[in-house]
């Protein structure tokens, strides 16, 4: 019998520690993402206000990315990420007790500098831990952790709700408490030792606009900020809408898309890691790119819910490939530590998330659903042009071997 190797046997702790944070932290926020709207209206608020109370969180992590960035390189990732999730824990735990809309609002909206916190020192720890031969393999296994997390806390969240309109968020902040836990105990230098053969480089933090004279970095900003106006996007605004009111399916098939198009993610999700090592961004960049455009095709010209179900599962084939391509540009990218570089990356992708359904809409209401698709898929196709410009092959190696040292904070 063969025997069953571990995913996470060729790469430093680090990567394993910040999968099983990611897999926590996802868990918990599946559980309150379904338990927002309905809590947020228990106060009998507006349609608009409950819009406002899911917004608010997003604005929040855009605007303290920088910030949280800074944060990164004058701390130190492991001490950032810990405060960050224990800050979101704590201000989750408060929510859960909010007695009127406006705590409410509150509460949610303060959680989202920990939240940014949390993001951009996970994200400059695992470029650092790994190089340039296993960056895209080891984005894969963080991106895993929130995959897997995100498909199982939504199967409690029901059951939760029925329990206790509160009781989802109670639960998330044990997740997100057991997610800081995780990170101050498993990401100390005595854990980590100094496996990554990436230098650290002459200890001053990278700057925004050193990085920004570097074409793969603003390639990078470009896909990720396209990537996710489609992938998370239009996926949770038009697309719901468009199944129950253009092709008459019911909330269960638009619940079963997003299930499949998750499964179809997680599927490749590990071998669009490697391929992104062993073929080059560029390679996988284009085969990502082939997938999304072919669900975008199969989204516009869809006339029944099984065609919808199809582009799903395409589309989610294709999210395997931008959400490690991407983020692996930017660590090709960034010498030494670089937390406003990486911030200034996720903000490009936070803000795909919040132009992208607001731009959508209005397309949607002044003409159709389809037009608001083409108008995407017209986008997309004049972005993922830029994919050609990049070099062929992988990313040149490192010829100083020099060990990572990871900061005790």
């Amino acid at each position: 019998m063969k025997e069953l190797r571990s995913p996470f046997r060729d790469f430093p702790p680090a990567v394993a520690a910040l999968t099983a944070v990611a897999f926590f932290v996802a868990v918990g926020f599946g559980l309150i993402i379904p338990a927002i709207p309905i809590f947020a209206s228990s106060f009998g608020v507006s349609a608009t206000a409950i819009g406002v109370v899911i917004g608010a969180f997003a604005v929040a992590r855009l605007v303290s990315g920088l910030f949280a960035g800074k944060l990164v390189e004058r701390y130190g990732e492991r001490l950032v990420l810990g405060t960050g999730l224990l800050m979101v824990a704590f201000f989750t735990f408060f929510t859960a007790l909010a007695q009127n809309y406006e705590q409410l609002l509150i509460f949610r909206t303060a959680g989202g500098l920990g939240s940014s916190m949390f993001s951009v020192a996970a994200g400059s720890l695992l470029l650092r831990s790994v190089d340039d031969a296993h960056r895209g393999r080891a984005q894969s296994l963080f991106n895993g952790g929130f995959l897997f997390g995100g498909i199982t806390g939504p199967a409690f969240g029901g059951i939760l709700m029925n329990i206790s309109l509160r009781a989802p968020f109670f639960i998330y902040t044990i997740t997100l408490i057991l997610a800081a836990l995780t990170a101050l105990t498993r990401l100390t230098a005595e854990k980590l030792g100094h496996e990554s053969t990436k230098p650290e480089g002459d200890g001053v933090a990278m700057r925004i606009r050193e990085a920004m004279r570097i074409p793969s970095y603003r390639i990078a900003l470009l896909l990720t900020f396209i990537g996710s106006w489609v992938l998370f996007g239009l996926r949770s605004s038009l697309v719901p809408l468009f199944v129950t009111e253009e092709l008459g399916g019911s909330t269960t098939v638009v619940g079963l898309g997003f299930t499949l198009a998750g499964i179809a993610n997680g599927l490749i999700l590990l071998r669009a890691g490697r391929l992104t090592d062993l073929k080059g961004r560029r390679y996988a960049l284009l085969v990502g790119a082939f997938f999304v455009i072919a669900g975008l095709f199969v989204l516009t010209i869809a006339f029944d819910p099984l065609l919808y179900i199809v582009a799903m599962v395409i589309l989610g084939f294709g999210g395997a490939f931008f959400g490690s391509a991407p983020a692996a540009l930017v660590g090709d990218s960034v010498k030494g530590r670089g937390g406003r570089v990486i911030a200034f990356y996720q903000m490009a992708g936070d803000a795909g998330m919040m132009i992208g359904p607001i731009l959508l809409g209005i397309i949607k209401d002044q003409a159709s659903f389809q037009a608001a698709f083409l108008a995407t898929l017209i986008l997309f196709l004049v972005s993922a042009s830029a994919i050609l410009t990049l070099p062929k092959g992988v990313p040149a190696q490192e010829d100083d071997s020099r060990p990572l040292p990871v900061r005790e904070d």
